[in-house]
């Protein structure tokens, strides 16, 4: 029977997937790609393949999970397999670098960015940056991983040399202009099949952990006599949002082999869109979703099973 192939290499964030899948009625199969070998000369399944493989993935143990997937999906590729969120697309998940060339490709404007490897590069790069704030990140990330807001030189140069420095997986440390947003919050688009669904607005005022994932969340946002909750909630999504930048990105997604995405930007004091973040292995809120009534992951398992469907449908007919 053919299947639906889910690559990934954590569960926590695949679940909400499988679930839909298994409402559906669509058969599936789960490949955890932790570790594991794949044999170039056998030919793999017919069915349909879909990668949720994260940058992140080192901070789970999982280090060389991305590597192995690349490998894996490269395989499936070659066999002409129908791969969703590919080789090209994990190619961007794993590097800001390459993300920011690709979004420039397109047309689409990004904070300014320097790629540095060494603490001496880095602390030499940030003098462009003297006079104004500016934002450390790492260029294999996920989660806000190492993003760090500084207003001077001599704080950055403190925290470089300082215990809590986060080195980065890849060895690449990014320093990125600051931009000031009027209101304290950006925006993430939400594609499937590579269309628009959604924009969330995410309040960045508790910090950078933009994750929108429920793993994800601060555990506790209660005050400390635990009498108070927040008024507000970190993700809303917006109703009727709609924007040329969307155009923009749906151009992009399929310049670059991406089919489920989510595209995160911010917006200056003059109102210009900054593209800040591109995530392929992009998770949904489910408390922001039952709000507005939308379910990106459902939208994810029924493009799955329409794909699957002309996979079974190809074959009727070359038989």
């Amino acid at each position: 029977m053919k299947k639906i192939y889910v690559i990934h290499e954590n569960s926590e964030w695949t679940v909400h997937l499988t679930k839909r899948l298994q409402e559906l009625g669509l058969p599936y199969e789960e490949w955890h790609l932790d570790e594991g070998s794949v044999d170039l000369t056998e030919e793999p399944p017919v069915g349909v393949f879909y990668s949720r493989m994260s940058a992140s993935s080192h901070t789970r143990d999982h280090r060389y999970a991305p590597e192995l997937t690349s490998a894996v999906l490269s395989w499936l590729e070659s066999y002409g397999r129908k791969v969703f969120n590919g080789t090209s697309a994990l190619r961007l998940e794993v590097s800001k670098v390459a993300q920011y060339l690709a979004l420039a490709g397109q047309g689409i404007r990004t904070p300014r960015t320097i790629a540095t490897v060494g603490k001496d590069q880095l602390l030499k790069a940030a003098r462009a940056f003297e006079g104004q704030p500016f934002i450390t990140k790492h260029n294999r990330a996920g989660k806000g991983l190492g993003v760090q807001l500084f207003h001077s030189l001599q704080g950055l140069e403190s925290y470089v040399n300082g215990p809590t420095f986060d080195e980065p997986v890849d060895g690449i440390t990014l320093i990125q202009e600051y931009i000031q947003a009027p209101q304290p919050f950006i925006t993430r688009c939400e594609f499937v099949g590579g269309k628009f669904v959604y924009a969330v607005q995410v309040d960045t005022s508790e910090g950078f952990e933009l994750c929108p994932a429920d793993a994800c969340q601060i555990g506790d946002l209660f005050c400390p006599v635990g009498e108070e909750v927040p008024t507000k909630p970190k993700f809303q999504i917006v109703d009727g949002f709609a924007d040329p930048i969307i155009e923009k990105y749906e151009r992009f997604l399929a310049a670059n082999g991406i089919q489920v995405a989510g595209i995160e930007f911010i917006r200056n004091q003059e109102g210009e869109i900054f593209t800040y973040d591109i995530n392929t292995n992009t998770n949904y809120n489910s408390d922001a979703e039952a709000a507005a009534g939308v379910y990106g992951m459902l939208e994810v398992a029924k493009f799955l099973g329409r794909e699957l469907a002309s996979v079974e449908e190809a074959e009727k007919v070359e038989a």
